[in-house]
């Protein structure tokens, strides 16, 4: 009888250079973005003026990604404070 070895990482998320998930695409957007915007800007008014956009929109989403990541894969609310429910049975 042969043995196969079972992959065991199938059940975690994707991961590309410290970027997981959802959040691959969060990275890879703004990036295209930046330049997408810097370009139509430089067009229109300035090179440097379009390369500073650039960087800033591009490095804005970049680390907005980033923060996004490190509060979770999922969106979780994280309320501080306690909570008092009612009980509303009629007993």
């Amino acid at each position: 009888m042969e043995r196969y070895p079972i992959y065991k990482g199938l059940e975690q998320p994707l991961s590309y250079r410290g970027f997981k998930g959802k959040f691959i695409g969060w990275g890879i957007g703004s990036l295209i973005g930046g330049l997408f915007l810097g370009g139509i800007i430089g067009a229109v008014f300035n090179m440097y003026f379009g390369l500073f956009i650039s960087v800033l929109f591009g490095g804005g989403g970049f680390f907005f990604t980033l923060y996004r990541q490190k509060l979770g894969l999922h969106n979780k609310k994280r309320e501080l404070g306690l909570f008092v429910y009612q009980n509303r049975l009629r007993l």
